[in-house]
C-alpha cells in the first residue's frame, strides 16, 4: 500500500523534505560527493583516467616510494584492482613502478613529469569545482569542516 500525503503538507519543489535520510551523514556526505565528483569528471576522462584513478596518482605523488599495498588500502581498493590501476597509470605514462631498494620483492611507486603535470592540471579544476560548491562557507566555517571530516576519516581509516 502507497504512503499517503499528509493532509496540508505541500511539496516544495525546490526542497524536498529528505525525511529520515537527513539523519544520516552518510548519505548527504555520498550526495555531495557525487556532485563534486559529476563536476570534477570531465576533466580527469580528457587526462584519459577513470574514477580512481586520479586519486591514486595523487596518493602517489604525496607519497614517493609508496608501495601498491598501501596504495591500495589508502584508496580504498583491493591489491589486485591497486594493481590495474598502477599499470593503466603507466600506460598513460603518469606512474611508473621501480625496485624497492630497501626490499626487491616490492615495487615503489612515483609519478613522472607528465603525471606531475596532469595533476596539477586536474588540481587546479578541482579547487574551481570546490570553491563553487563550497562558496557558501567562510574561512572558520572551512577550517571546522575540514577538522571534522579528518577526524571521521581518521575513524574510518587510521584505526
Amino acid at each position: 500500500m502507497l504512503a499517503q500525503p499528509r493532509p496540508n503538507t505541500a511539496v516544495n519543489d525546490e526542497h524536498l523534505d529528505l525525511g529520515r535520510l537527513g539523519n544520516f551523514i552518510g548519505f548527504r556526505l555520498r550526495r555531495i560527493q557525487n556532485q563534486l565528483s559529476s563536476a570534477f569528471t570531465g576533466t580527469s576522462i580528457e587526462h584519459g583516467l577513470r574514477p580512481g584513478e586520479f586519486s591514486a596518482l595523487a596518493v602517489i605523488s604525496a607519497n614517493p616510494g609508496l608501495s601498491q599495498a598501501k596504495l591500495a588500502r589508502e584508496v580504498g581498493l583491493d591489491k589486485s584492482a591497486a594493481v590495474a590501476v598502477v599499470d593503466d597509470l603507466e600506460r598513460l605514462h603518469f606512474a611508473e613502478r621501480q625496485r624497492s631498494p630497501g626490499d626487491r620483492r616490492r615495487h615503489a611507486l612515483y609519478t613522472t613529469a607528465g603525471g606531475e603535470a596532469a595533476l596539477e592540471k586536474m588540481f587546479a579544476t578541482l579547487a574551481t569545482v570546490e570553491r563553487d560548491v563550497l562558496n557558501v562557507l567562510g574561512p572558520h566555517d572551512l577550517q571546522i569542516l575540514s577538522g571534522l571530516l579528518d577526524r571521521v576519516y581518521d575513524s574510518c581509516f587510521r584505526k
